[in-house]
């Protein structure tokens, strides 16, 4: 399929919300947008709960969440928001998992986790949903995986991850799931380095497939799928275990994995991104890999946003977000890309989407 122009991307701007937050969980379900938890601007979790109706672009406040928390694992089942583990208000992994009842507008407490943990990574396919990974209490990461199905309201547990990680990206492709690591992971034998596993989880076998790691470490990278090809972009380089003296730099960095065949791609400086970033929000819309805002080696959040397009294999400009951030919460839903709170100057209230223009 060929990729809209560059001119087909707009930005839409939503009014912010109510509180203003960093690490929260959204979800988009039935033309609302959900934000649940999250930190506020003295760092604690939250237990606020706000709902965006796009249409009538108005917020509502909701009952809190009965546990606060950020950095939660969130989907949407059915009439259901589902919100698991995260950290409570005083920075522990939380094993809690709760249900929003989108029609009855009330919390309800489920099964938790057997083990508390935050950065988990989960996907929903057939109605349940897989827990990936995370952080437990002692810091170091997590080769959990377990399963949820809601009419049991009870988590099974499935085979371990090859290595363990916590924050990953989690994607969805037929019938597995594929999980890259690219978060730093400190504690663990891993040390100070960035893990940079990339494995896929089989649902039919229950089986579990190393593939070759990511080529360059780098702390903080962004993750996107888009035609069945994983991209790995940007992030921080670290210095090797040899060189003292240099400090963790921004890259523009793009390796990109294709399973048909089995191997990452060469660096090229040909595909290399527009701009040197690291903490952005990465995601697929309209034929195209797109990259928005994050940090650079400037001294505010980045308002730039470039595009990849798969069949040309360049970056292009896109229209520039509207409030520069890093660290946002992100959220796909059809031929839109959410960009919620995150980092300006302190935690941001904004939530903007970008969007593809309807054809004429």
């Amino acid at each position: 399929p060929m990729a809209a122009g560059a001119g087909a991307f707009v930005w839409a701007t939503f009014p912010a919300m109510p509180t203003r937050r960093v690490y929260c969980s959204a979800v988009h379900h039935d033309g609302q947008l959900f934000v649940l938890g999250g930190c506020g601007g003295g760092g604690r979790a939250l237990g606020t709960a706000e709902v965006l109706d796009l249409s009538a672009q108005r917020w509502t406040t909701l009952p809190p969440l009965p546990t606060p928390r950020a950095g939660a694992a969130a989907l949407a089942l059915g009439k259901q928001i589902l919100v698991v583990g995260g950290v409570d208000a005083a920075q522990s992994p939380l094993a809690s998992v709760e249900v929003y009842h989108v029609d009855e507008g009330k919390w309800e407490k489920k099964a938790a986790l057997a083990q508390p943990s935050m950065g988990i990574s989960a996907v929903q396919r057939d109605g349940a949903i897989y827990a990936l990974g995370g952080m437990g209490a002692d810091t170091s990461p997590q080769a959990l995986v377990r399963v949820y199905e809601p009419e049991k309201d009870h988590w099974q547990p499935l085979p371990s991850m090859p290595t363990p990680c916590y924050g990953a990206s989690a994607f969805l492709q037929g019938n597995k799931i594929f999980v890259l690591a690219s978060r730093l992971c400190a504690g663990g034998r891993q040390g100070k380095l960035p893990v940079t596993a990339f494995e896929a989880f089989d649902l039919e076998t229950r089986s579990w497939t190393r593939y070759p790691s990511v080529p360059s470490r780098r702390a903080f990278a962004a993750c996107a799928m888009a035609d069945g090809v994983v991209f790995s972009l940007g992030g921080l380089q670290q210095p090797g275990p040899h060189n003292f003296y240099s400090r963790p730099h921004f890259v523009n960095t793009v390796e990109m994995f294709d399973p048909t065949q089995g191997a990452w791609s060469k660096p090229s400086r040909t595909i290399r991104m527009r701009e040197k970033r690291a903490d952005f929000v990465a995601g697929c819309l309209g034929g195209r890999v797109v990259a928005v805002g994050g940090l650079g080696n400037q001294s505010c959040p980045l308002d730039s946003v470039e595009g990849f397009s798969l069949s040309r294999k360049k970056w292009e400009p896109l229209p520039p977000m509207p409030t520069g951030r890093c660290s946002c919460s992100s959220c796909p839903a059809p031929s839109l890309l959410f960009v919620i709170g995150g980092v300006a100057q302190g935690p941001s209230g904004a939530v903007e989407a970008l969007c593809l223009r309807e054809a004429p």
